[in-house]
């Protein structure tokens, strides 16, 4: 039995929460480049966040429709390891592991994403983890124009990293839009 549809906003029935208890709306001047792209990726972080809010486990495991491996819990443990490919390895040149991987395994974040506490806890930390790095990594940047490079050996600025984040968020804040409204019915952008 599909659930039933409903969200937290007393005031506009397409909204998560009623607009004066947004936390996403910071009040942050949008003033420069920086500004503007920092901002609107701590927005989707944080709407990625709200989507997976009080979730168990067995909720944020849940999957969308075979054949898709797609969970609020993959999503997480997927942009954990996005922010550290492109913060850590890419801009900070450190080479470190990749997240939630597995050799032949090219979904193993998703395909890992099991209805376990400790699974759940350790995305979580490992996410929370890596968004930390990635705002001092930006906040220290002297500009948006410093360089990383790929393992192809071809080169990216900061603020294309920023933007990409962006994309990258929103594009997966839609599949939780989705997956959140499939798992409990909560509706909102």
């Amino acid at each position: 039995m599909p659930a039933e549809r409903w969200t937290a906003s007393t005031t506009y029935p397409d909204m998560w929460v009623d607009p004066d208890k947004d936390p996403r709306d910071s009040g942050e001047p949008l003033t420069d480049e920086r500004s503007v792209l920092v901002e609107y990726l701590r927005a989707y972080r944080l709407t990625f966040e709200m989507k997976c809010a009080d979730l168990s486990p067995e909720q944020l495991a849940m999957r969308s429709v075979p054949p898709s491996t797609m969970s609020l819990l993959g999503l997480l443990r997927h942009l954990a390891k996005v922010e550290r490919n492109w913060f850590r390895n890419v801009m900070a040149g450190q080479g470190s592991p990749m997240l939630f991987s597995a050799e032949g395994d090219r979904d193993a974040d998703f395909n890992g994403a099991v209805a376990d506490a400790d699974v759940v806890d350790e995305a979580w930390r490992a996410w929370q983890e890596e968004v930390r790095f990635a705002d001092q990594y930006v906040e220290s940047s002297p500009d948006l124009g410093i360089a990383g490079t790929m393992k192809d050996g071809s080169t990216l600025q900061l603020r294309e990293v920023l933007v990409h984040m962006i994309e990258e968020y929103a594009r997966h804040c839609g599949h939780a839009d989705l997956l959140r409204e499939r798992v409990d019915g909560r509706v909102g952008q």
